[in-house]
C-alpha cells in the first residue's frame, strides 16, 4: 500500500467514524430508553469499538495544569510554552509560575513514531523537582520541502543547540532512540571544551550496543538489506499536506510494526475493552481509551534520518564500535570526563535488550567511577522504564537523586 492509497482509505474511514459516532450518540442518549437495555449496551459497545478502528488519531496535548513542588512550598500553575522553534522540533518548557527549580532538565523524547506527549507521565513525575524542557518533534508530513532534509547529524545539532540555549547546569535525560544522539552531542561538546556540556546524562532503554541480547527489533534490522528499507518503508507524502513530496517513513507503517510485535496482547486488550463497555466498567474503559488515544497517534519520520539510523546504529553498531561520526569527524567518547552518567534498563525490555544501554558505561571510559551509576529495574518492560507506577515509584527517584548529586 502506498501513502496515497492509505490516505484515501484513512479519510474514508474517518467519514465512517463520524457516522458511527452520530449513531452512538443517539443510542446512548439518556432520554433514549433503549440505552438502558442489554441490546442498547451491546449496540453502543459495538459502535465505539468500530469507531476506534476507523478513526484517525490526532496528537494529544500534554495538558499539565499544575504541580505540587517537592520543596513543600505549595501547588503552582504550570504554563506550557515553546521557548525555541526549529523546522523539525520545538523546545517546550513547563514553567511552574512563580517558582524556579535550580536543576534544568532537557528531556529528549524519541523520534521513532509516537509524539512527545507519550512522555506526559515522565514530565509530570519530573516537574515537582526539576525545571523541565522537552523536545517536541514535528510530524515530517507537516514540514514543507523547502525546509530541507533532516539527517542523523541534524538531530545531534538540534540537541547541541538546545543544550547551549538552556545554558549552564543543564542535565539531559534521553529515552530510547535519542540515547544515541544525546551521547554523541555530549561527546562533541566535551571534545570542544564547551562550558555548557551537560552536568549529567541519563540514558534510558536505548540501542547503544545492538549486539547485546538482540531483540526482534535488532533482528528485523539485520535480516533485511538497506534496499528493502528504501523501497518498502520509505514513501512520499501525498498532496494535501504541507510536506507534500517529502520522503518519509510513514507513521501508519510504524504503528503496524508496533502492534505486530505484541498483536495478541493488543487483541486481548480490545476484547477486554468491549466487555468493559458491555458491563459498564467505566474506569477500566477510560484507562483503555487514555492509553490507546496516545498509542495510536503517530507521526511520519524524515526518510534520511530513519535510513541513517537503521544503517549506522542497527546494522553497523557504530556507537559501540566507536566509529560513529558527526559532520565527517569520528566522535571521541573518551573526551567525556566531567559529565556524570546514569544508565537505566528494564529487565523485561523486549525492544532494547539488557546490556544495550549499559554499554555507554564502557564506551565513556574516562568518566570517573564515582560519577557513574547503572540501574536495572526488575519487572519493567520498555515502556515501564519511563511511564506508569513502576517508573514513578522506583526509577524517577533514582534519576532525581542522581541529578541532585551532580548539580
Amino acid at each position: 500500500m502506498n501513502y496515497q492509497t492509505y490516505d484515501y482509505l484513512a479519510r474514508t474511514g474517518q467519514m465512517m467514524n463520524e457516522g458511527f459516532s452520530l449513531v452512538n450518540d443517539i443510542v446512548t442518549h439518556p432520554s433514549n430508553p433503549f440505552s438502558y437495555t442489554w441490546t442498547g449496551r451491546l449496540a453502543s459497545a459495538s459502535l465505539e469499538t468500530a469507531m476506534r478502528i476507523t478513526r484517525r488519531y490526532d496528537k494529544l496535548g500534554f495538558n499539565i495544569d499544575e504541580v505540587e513542588v517537592a520543596d513543600g512550598s505549595g501547588v503552582y500553575k504550570v504554563r506550557e510554552e515553546v521557548t525555541m522553534a526549529k523546522p523539525f522540533c520545538e523546545l517546550v518548557h513547563f514553567h511552574a509560575l512563580g517558582h524556579t527549580e535550580k536543576n534544568k532538565v532537557l528531556l529528549v523524547a524519541p523520534l521513532s513514531g509516537h509524539h512527545a506527549t507519550l512522555l506526559k507521565g515522565t514530565v509530570e513525575a519530573l516537574l515537582p523537582s526539576h525545571e523541565v524542557y522537552i523536545t517536541d518533534w514535528a510530524d515530517a508530513r507537516e514540514v514543507p520541502l523547502d525546509e530541507g532534509p533532516f539527517s542523523f547529524d541534524c538531530y545531534v545539532s538540534y540537541l547541541i543547540d538546545f543544550i547551549e540555549y538552556l545554558g549552564e547546569d543543564t542535565h539531559v535525560i534521553a529515552i530510547c532512540q535519542p540515547t544515541v544522539q544525546a551521547l554523541i552531542a555530549t561527546a562533541v561538546m566535551a571534545e570542544d571544551n564547551n562550558s555548557l556540556t551537560p552536568k549529567s546524562l541519563t540514558l534510558m532503554a536505548g540501542p547503544l550496543d545492538t549486539t547485546q541480547n538482540p531483540t526482534r527489533v535488532n533482528e528485523f534490522a539485520q535480516k533485511r538489506p538497506m534496499g528493502w528499507f528504501k523501497n518498502v518503508a520509505i514513501m512520499e507524502v501525498p498532496t494535501g499536506y504541507p510536506g507534500a513530496g517529502r520522503k518519509v517513513y510513514p507513521g501508519f507503517m510504524q504503528l503496524g510494526g508496533f502492534i505486530s510485535m505484541n498483536h495478541k496482547s493488543h487483541m486481548k486488550k480490545h476484547a477486554s475493552f468491549f466487555q468493559n463497555l458491555l458491563f459498564g466498567e467505566k474506569e477500566d474503559a477510560e484507562r483503555f481509551r487514555a492509553f490507546y488515544d496516545e498509542y495510536m497517534a503517530v507521526l511520519d519520520m524524515p526518510a534520511e534520518f530513519y535510513l541513517e539510523t537503521i544503517e549506522r546504529i542497527f546494522k553497523n553498531n557504530e556507537i559501540a564500535n566507536k566509529t560513529i561520526s558527526y559532520k565527517g569527524k569520528t566522535v571521541d567518547f573518551s573526551s567525556i570526563k566531567n559529565t556524570a552518567l546514569l544508565t537505566v534498563e528494564g529487565a523485561n525490555d523486549d525492544i532494547c535488550g539488557l546490556g544495550q544501554t549499559h554499554a555507554a558505561q564502557d564506551i565513556c571510559e574516562n568518566i570517573p567511577a564515582d560519577m557513574r551509576k547503572h540501574h536495572i529495574q526488575a519487572g519493567a518492560g520498555h515502556y515501564g522504564i519511563f511511564s506508569g507506577s513502576m517508573y514513578r515509584k522506583n526509577i524517577r527517584p533514582i534519576v532525581t537523586e542522581f541529578i541532585n548529586k551532580y548539580a
